[in-house]
């Protein structure tokens, strides 16, 4: 029964992974870089988040806490003006 047990608590935390990783905030770009899991690391500008999260992970809720983890200030996004290098 312990091995079940332990298989099953594995299987639960395997689901409770996130699959969205959004890196810390940084002001020297207008980019954080989010991590897909399966796909690798990508600077994402916040006009680019959500659709790429979608292509991603269709079903995905952007705002489950769970499944995406942000490092720091969740939905914050270094200002940038156009005509900004």
């Amino acid at each position: 029964m312990t091995s079940n047990s332990t298989a099953g608590s594995t299987v639960d935390r395997a689901a409770e992974e996130p699959l969205v990783e959004i890196a810390e905030f940084r002001t020297d770009s207008r980019y954080r870089l989010v991590h897909f899991k399966g796909a690798g690391w990508k600077p994402l500008a916040p006009e680019e988040f959500e659709p790429e999260l979608k292509h991603h992970f269709p079903d995905l809720d952007p705002r489950d806490p769970v499944r995406v983890h942000w490092d720091d200030r969740p939905w914050e996004w270094p200002a940038w003006h156009a005509g900004e290098a």
